[in-house]
């Protein structure tokens, strides 16, 4: 949302994501980012902790022919998470529904 920025930045001390710059540090190094992880990141950071589905997520990130091309999602998300310092087995930022969809994960 436009002037919202608690919606655009995260920080919890040892990753700052603001969207609205396109910066992430992580420890204070400069992450860098492709065009789709950022869509990603951006699109799970503006759902609030919500799960934003898989049809949903490939839908906006791919467009409506690849719906049912989950293993972009997996290969997508696995990146990213490598990228931001998040381990899948005990997620920290970005949580997955099985069968479901994807959440980023705001704070404790």
């Amino acid at each position: 949302r436009p002037g919202d920025e608690s919606a655009s930045v995260f920080d919890d001390g040892h990753l700052r994501i603001d969207l609205g710059r396109r910066q992430i540090t992580r420890n204070g190094d400069t992450v860098a980012l492709s065009r789709k992880e950022w869509s990603l990141l951006n699109l799970l950071m503006r759902h609030g902790g919500r799960v934003v589905t898989q049809p949903q997520l490939l839908r906006e990130l791919w467009g409506p022919t690849h719906e049912q091309d989950t293993h972009y999602l997996r290969i997508l998300a696995a990146k990213l998470r490598a990228k931001l310092g998040d381990d899948a087995a005990a997620p920290r930022y970005i949580g997955t529904e099985a069968g479901v969809g994807l959440r980023f994960i705001p704070g404790p």
